[in-house]
């Protein structure tokens, strides 16, 4: 195989970066998604979408269905639509003030962790190990195949750019969105007014 004739050369690949539902984005579970990505490479590419929180589910829920005994001041924090696939599944994305061996590093700022170790430390009676001071719950992730994220890339679905701590912590789904797109330059003003406020809707599981 000519590696020469690939889509994405190796330094293209989008591991650690943020990856941006844009305007025309047909599939309603990624509309106004914002994608941190954990790996791409050739054969495949996965992320978790950090800006749609579950509606039905929270954290302290959660760690009851997995029977942890949970701080009484614990924050009940929101959990998140990570994506469509493998949604009994939960990763979380934490600031690197927090690590354990099994954590992946990204880019010095960004860990994930998909320990249950970790979420006896955020929401646990007796945490071995201090909480990350951010953090982010995802329930499911998103996947492609070789060549179909690219694919989708040059089809304008989706834009991508740096990763930064406050898109991926704030949670909120419209604010989170725009603020992706204000780092490409993008405005609200540069959308139409049914792009420029999303609408709110629970995401469906599979």
């Amino acid at each position: 195989m000519d590696k020469s004739a690939s889509p994405f050369d190796t330094q293209d690949f989008l591991a650690g970066q943020l990856l941006i539902a844009m305007p025309n984005m047909g599939d309603p579970r990624f509309e106004h998604s914002v994608i941190f990505m954990c790996t791409h490479d050739e054969d495949h590419a996965m992320g978790v979408i950090v800006n749609k929180p579950l509606t039905d589910i929270t954290l302290s829920t959660l760690l009851a269905q997995l029977e942890i005994d949970t701080d009484e001041n614990a924050i009940d924090a929101p959990v998140f639509f990570g994506g469509p696939v493998q949604t009994q599944r939960g990763v979380v994305l934490h600031s690197l003030d927090y690590k354990l061996e099994s954590t992946i590093e990204f880019g010095g700022a960004i860990g994930l962790t998909a320990s249950q170790d970790v979420l006896i430390d955020i929401g646990g009676r007796t945490p071995a190990r201090n909480p990350p001071q951010h953090y982010l719950l995802a329930l499911g992730h998103a996947g492609w195949g070789a060549g179909q994220l690219e694919q989708e890339i040059s089809m304008n679905v989706w834009a991508h750019c740096a990763p930064d701590e406050t898109t991926i912590f704030d949670g909120d789904m419209k604010s989170s969105w725009k603020r992706a797109l204000g780092q490409l330059g993008v405005t609200g003003a540069m959308l139409s007014p049914e792009w420029a406020a999303p609408r709110r809707q629970d995401q469906p599981l599979n």
